[in-house]
């Protein structure tokens, strides 16, 4: 049975542990991508990132974009949204259906 994770600093990512997500609170980059490997390795169909954590390791996220599972979804941390996944949701649709329907 696929799993779902949510991975970024403590602060973001503690309340998903409420809705029975596992939670992978992460301090550094280096350890971000780590974790995000070894997610990807296991059973977890979906991966959250915060967008804070994305904008550092963007190159090891991209790897997953054309794979089945995990899909790698961007959102807000505790500092707010940057935009980065609105632009991510935004570019798949664009791939999706061959233009920009925004």
């Amino acid at each position: 049975m696929y799993k779902i994770a949510v991975l970024g600093d403590r602060d973001s990512v503690l309340g998903f542990k409420a809705l029975g997500l596992d939670i992978v609170p992460v301090e550094g980059v280096e350890e971000g991508r780590h974790a995000l490997h070894k997610l990807a390795k296991e059973e977890y169909a979906i991966i959250y990132v915060t967008e804070q954590l994305a904008q550092s390791i963007r190159a090891d996220i991209d790897r997953y974009k054309t794979s089945v599972t995990p899909a790698v979804i961007l959102i807000p941390g505790k500092g707010g949204s940057l935009g980065l996944g609105a632009q991510a949701l935004q570019s798949a649709v664009e791939r999706a259906v061959g233009a920009d329907i925004g």
